[in-house]
Parts: structure tokens; C-alpha cells; sequence
């Protein structure tokens, strides 16, 4: 093989090699373009659905801190719902205790009869110390629950009898047993009362039948006899 042969051939396979790169580096068709979409579209895409996602969390956040939110705002209200409770009924234990000696008192006052000196002295003397036991119950928010007269009511007495009263409303105290007693609008011991009831009504007797008039059933049988004898 000559030189110029040769020189020849490596000059076709340049243009050859040539020739294939630029094959190789041609912009796509029209065609090619329409099947495959554009890479923004799809990195459009793909943020729209990543934004989607992060909103949804970010509403699902939202939605537990506000019932986070509202149960702090429960257990604050609870809790000083429980405080308040606490100074108002702390004497609930203490002021029980002496609701026995009251009632001591009150009978001890209904059983001193008379008017001799000694016993208008110990009425004298058991009157102050029962006012003095109320002003100190009064001063705490202990209020006395003495319904004679009133509507019962089952919240804050305890019916022991009931008895018909014609002079008396029915449903309603006649007599107190024992007074009742609340701190600070709570009841510390029902009121033991009498209640009126309504009077019976009598029965009404079924109407007599006049013995001279007999019924007309026992007359069409007297008939049906006569009739038959003759």
C-alpha cells in the first residue's frame, strides 16, 4: 500500500467519526418531544405534590396544638376550681363537729322549763352561747336551714312523717325535728321534718236499691211463676 492510499484511508475514517458524532449530537424531533414532557413540568409537579404533603402536615400540627392548647386551658380552669373548693370547704370536718353540740343546746333550751331562778339563769346562759355558736357559723358562710312553713325540698330536707293537716298546705313543713345546715351553698346535713299530706278523700258507697221497688228482673220473674201455677 502506497502512502497517498493510506493517507486516503485515514482521511474517510475521519469523516466517518465525524460524521457519526454529529448524528449523535442532533437536537431531538417534534415528535420525540411530544411523547416525553418537558423536565420543568415534571419538576413542577413534583413540587406541587411535596407542597401538598407538607401542608397537609402542617394542618395536622395545628389541629394538635390547639387540643394541646385546650386541655392546658382545662386542667388550669380544674385546677383552680379544686383550689377554690379547698378554702371554701376546709372547715367542712370542723364545722360537722359542732353542729352535735348546737343541737345540744336547742333541746337542753326546750327542756328548761319553769320560772324559777336557776332555770331562767342556765336559759339565760344557753341562749348566749347558742347565739354565739351561730355568729361564729354565720361569720364562715354556715347558713341554717330551718323550713318550717316552706315548700319541701328534697335537695335540702329529709321527710321523716307525713301527716294529714286540714290547716296546712299539702306538700308542705309542718313540724322540724332537727335543723339543716350548708357551707358556702353545699349541704352539710339535710333538715329532719314533718311534711303535710293532703286528707284522703272517703270512698264513694255504690247507690241503694228501695226494698218496696223490686228490680225489674226479680218482677218477670214472679210473673213467669203466677203464670205457670195457673
Amino acid at each position: 500500500m502506497s502512502k497517498e492510499q493510506a493517507e486516503q484511508d485515514s482521511t474517510a475514517s475521519d469523516e466517518n467519526s465525524i460524521n457519526q458524532t454529529d448524528k449523535k449530537t442532533d437536537p431531538p424531533t417534534e415528535e420525540a418531544s411530544l411523547q416525553q414532557p418537558p423536565a420543568a413540568e415534571m419538576l413542577i409537579d413534583e413540587l406541587k405534590q411535596e407542597l401538598a404533603v407538607a401542608e397537609q402536615k402542617a394542618q395536622d400540627y395545628w389541629e394538635k396544638a390547639l387540643r394541646v392548647q385546650a386541655d392546658m386551658e382545662n386542667m388550669k380552669r380544674r385546677a383552680q376550681k379544686d383550689l377554690e373548693d379547698t378554702h371554701k370547704f376546709a372547715l367542712t370536718g370542723f364545722a360537722k363537729e359542732l353542729l352535735p353540740v348546737i343541737d345540744s343546746l336547742e333541746l337542753g333550751l326546750q327542756a328548761a322549763t319553769g320560772d324559777s331562778e336557776e332555770v331562767l339563769k342556765f336559759r339565760e346562759g344557753s341562749e348566749l352561747t347558742l347565739k354565739q355558736f351561730t355568729a361564729a357559723l354565720t361569720k364562715f358562710n354556715v347558713e341554717i336551714i330551718n323550713p318550717l312553713g316552706q315548700p319541701f325540698n328534697a335537695e335540702q330536707h329529709q321527710a321523716m312523717v307525713m301527716q294529714e293537716v286540714k290547716d296546712a298546705a299539702p306538700n308542705t313543713v309542718i313540724n322540724v325535728f332537727q335543723k339543716g345546715y350548708m357551707l358556702n351553698g353545699r349541704l352539710l346535713r339535710p333538715a329532719m321534718v314533718i311534711v303535710a299530706k293532703a286528707p284522703a278523700q272517703p270512698e264513694k258507697s255504690p247507690p241503694k236499691q228501695d226494698a218496696a221497688q223490686p228490680s225489674s228482673t226479680s218482677a218477670a220473674e214472679n210473673k213467669q211463676e203466677n203464670g205457670g201455677k195457673a
